[in-house]
This record gives structure tokens, sequence and C-alpha cells, in this order.
């Protein structure tokens, strides 16, 4: 008897390598990315980028906050770099064409409508 194979999720066909490459220039680049991607009709439209700009800027506004009060902290403060790994995570998830669900930020954006 053979075990079935690991289901992994595939990517959905509408998302292309643009699009791709926006929701990881927002993971990175946060939050300033995702604040350009809202001047950018064609590209915040875009079902892809449009579930992830919102919840990446969040991420972003949060990750500021917290390196900015943690770097006052002696010891804590040298290690407030180790925060952005988490968007490299994201922005490697994103690369591979699957939605990212952030803890709490993306239920909080999808509730409020963005």
């Amino acid at each position: 008897m053979t075990t079935p194979p690991e289901i992994t999720p595939v990517a959905s066909p509408e998302v292309t390598s643009d699009d791709r490459m926006w929701v990881i220039l927002c993971f990175l680049f946060t939050p300033l990315f995702p604040i350009i991607t809202l001047f950018i009709d064609d590209k915040k439209n875009r079902p892809f980028v449009k579930d992830h700009y919102i919840p990446a800027l969040i991420l972003g506004v949060v990750e500021v906050f917290a390196v900015t009060i943690l770097s006052f902290i002696p010891i804590i403060g040298l290690f407030t770099w180790l925060i952005w790994i988490i968007n490299i995570i994201y922005a490697i998830k994103a690369n591979k064409g699957l939605n990212v669900e952030i803890p709490y930020i993306t239920e909080f954006a999808k509730k409020q409508g963005w």
C-alpha cells in the first residue's frame, strides 16, 4: 500500500509574473511600496495584488513601530533586524503565487473591506 502524494497548493493561473513581482516588492519594501501601489490603478485592481498590498502595508507599519520601540531596549535592540525576516518569508511564498495569510492582519484587512 503506497502513501498518497503530498498535496501542495497550486498557484492560480491568472496570477502573472508581474503580479508576483509587485507583491514581492510590497513585502520587501513595506510600507513604502504598498503606498505606491495604492496610486497605480491597473496594479491595485489585480486580484492577487489586491489581496496582498493592504496586509503588507499594515504589516510594514506594525513592524516600523515594533522596531522603533524595541530598539530602545539595550540588548533586544540589537536583534530588531530579525523582524524583517518575516517579510522575506512572505515574499518567497508570494513568488510561488500562493496567497499569503498574515495572522490577524489579513483577516482584519478583509473585514474592513480593503
